[in-house]
């Protein structure tokens, strides 16, 4: 398998399981402005949200969790889970979603140009 068909594989299965559905939903009451979520994951098992307006601009506060958990864990809290423990990001548009340059667009403006 080439890297490219790797990459595309793991793109695909990038979407928001369903223990992250609850806080999805809640984060796009809470945002009539929101378009999308952008969802964060660590390496320590805790997740940072946040929903996201058609300009690409934050349409809430971020959310950081951890499933099961009363609050995020200790490394999180020392460093707000810090970019270089990301371990996949990508953002769950809401229906229906924008056309695919203007997703393209905030994607770049929200995650950046490297690797999701």
């Amino acid at each position: 398998m080439t890297m490219t068909k790797k990459k595309k594989q793991s793109k695909k299965q990038l979407i928001a399981q369903k223990n992250e559905m609850a806080m999805i939903e809640g984060i796009l009451e809470g945002s009539p402005d929101g378009i999308g979520v952008v969802v964060v994951r660590l390496d320590c098992g805790c997740r940072k949200m946040a929903a996201v307006a058609a300009d690409g601009e934050p349409a809430s506060k971020v959310i950081i969790y951890r499933d099961g958990a009363e609050s995020v864990c200790d490394l999180c809290k020392d460093d707000n889970g810090a970019y270089m423990r990301v371990t996949e990001s990508f953002i769950h548009w809401v229906e229906p979603e924008p056309d695919d340059d203007q997703k393209k667009s905030i994607q770049l403006k929200v995650l950046g140009s490297a690797p999701h």
